[in-house]
């Protein structure tokens, strides 16, 4: 039996679509952040990271190799351990990965800040860009269902795969619903890649970084009164923290 019309318009504006929005936005904030005030790092993109881990050596560039390989283990690692609170601590907090996200920015502002002092050097270093890439990955968990992650923030391939299918099922006689979602998700990425690019052209890398971590403190805050309108988790994800 399909879902009414009426009942899939309030799902695709409801708090959980519009709070996806904002945090879509705020990864490409991040990753603008990252990528316009370094030698090009990917804190976001980890297809280019894995082509870059593996392609690198075949351009004599080693170095981009590595560092390479070395953002995807720190964006894996920030999936893992943000996975691994949300089990443990966070039952009552589904959105509070962004909390994560918050302390790493905080950490790679700091690490930036004192690497300013000492080098005097307009670009983020690549430290500092490991804690943004595992704040990144902490940030795909805020939304979990039945064990999986149900909106990959930052994952825009697979956003774009979803929207082309449902334009296709729309087509075939579907309801609009089935694409509007992936779309508005993709649309807040990119404009929160703009957002962060034009901020690059008036803020140095250094406060390229404060700027991200105030912005996710605010997104973090926002979560956390979404959380207390809207209640705990789901009591199936409450059962898989309890037994763990």
């Amino acid at each position: 039996m399909k879902q009414p019309d009426e009942d899939r318009r309030r799902e695709l504006f409801d708090a959980e679509a519009r709070i996806s929005w904002v945090l879509a936005g705020l990864a490409g904030l991040i990753g603008a952040a990252a990528f316009m005030h370094t030698a090009g790092y990917f804190v976001t993109f980890m297809t280019g990271n894995t082509e870059r881990a593996v392609l690198g050596y075949f351009h004599e560039e080693g170095d981009v190799a590595i560092a390479a390989a070395l953002l995807l283990g720190s964006f894996l690692s920030g999936v893992v351990v943000a996975s691994w609170c949300r089990r443990r601590y966070w039952s009552g907090h589904p959105h509070g990965p962004t909390l994560l996200t918050t302390v790493c920015l905080a950490l790679a502002t700091a690490i930036d800040l004192v690497l300013y002092a000492v080098t005097d050097t307009a670009r983020i270093d690549f430290v500092p860009i490991l804690f943004v890439a595992f704040g990144v990955g902490a940030l795909n968990t805020s939304f979990v269902k039945d064990g999986e992650v149900s909106v990959p923030l930052s994952y825009v391939t697979g956003t774009l795969v979803k929207m082309g299918q449902g334009i296709e099922r729309h087509i075939s006689g579907g309801h609009y619903s089935e694409w509007l979602g992936y779309f508005l998700l993709y649309l807040s990425f990119g404009l929160g890649a703009l957002l962060g690019g034009l901020l690059s052209l008036m803020v140095a890398g250094w406060a390229m970084l404060i700027t991200a971590t105030v912005v996710c403190t605010i997104v973090t805050g926002y979560t956390y009164l979404h959380l207390d309108k809207h209640g705990p988790l789901p009591i199936e994800d409450r059962r898989e923290s309890n037994d763990a």
